[in-house]
């Protein structure tokens, strides 16, 4: 049996790449972070995030829209979110299932351009308390690929 031309080789052999990274990628939604119903032990990550920690996965939500856009990274939330940080300051009553999304470190000075309407969003997910250096804490964390936003 002769083998196909090898154009048609290169193209199946790259779908069938995408295929596998696809199935590689977790889709994780925003009900599906935090074990229901809420218990007497208060709010608990779901065993699906936890088992997520460290893998890349694929969320949608919206851009939390804030007065100053911060360098590198932005929040994602399951509906529309406005911050006023001028009169509240960061706030730190924000729901625990806020997403940090973080740029590629070769992009912390970018500022992203806040985006009307839902967006998804694939990276590698991290899973536990962090603070950054300004004090705001985060629960969860996406960083991003280099190539994740067109500029």
């Amino acid at each position: 049996m002769p083998l196909p031309p090898r154009p048609l080789v290169v193209l199946l052999l790259a779908l069938l790449a995408g295929t596998a990274q696809a199935a590689d990628t977790i889709e994780l939604k925003f009900d599906e972070l935090v074990r229901q119903p809420i218990g007497s032990r208060g709010i608990e990550f779901s065993d699906k995030l936890l088992a997520a920690q460290g893998q890349r996965v694929r969320m949608a939500g919206y851009m939390v829209h804030q007065e100053a856009a911060e360098p590198g990274r932005f929040r994602l939330a399951p509906r529309p979110i406005m911050l006023s940080e001028e009169a509240d300051g960061l706030a730190s009553d924000l729901p625990i299932t806020i997403v940090l999304v973080m740029l590629d470190p070769s992009q912390a000075q970018r500022i992203v351009t806040p985006v009307n309407g839902p967006i998804q969003l694939t990276g590698l997910l991290h899973v536990g308390r962090s603070e950054a250096a300004d004090g705001s804490v985060s629960w969860l964390r996406l960083q991003l690929a280099p190539d994740a936003l067109q500029p």
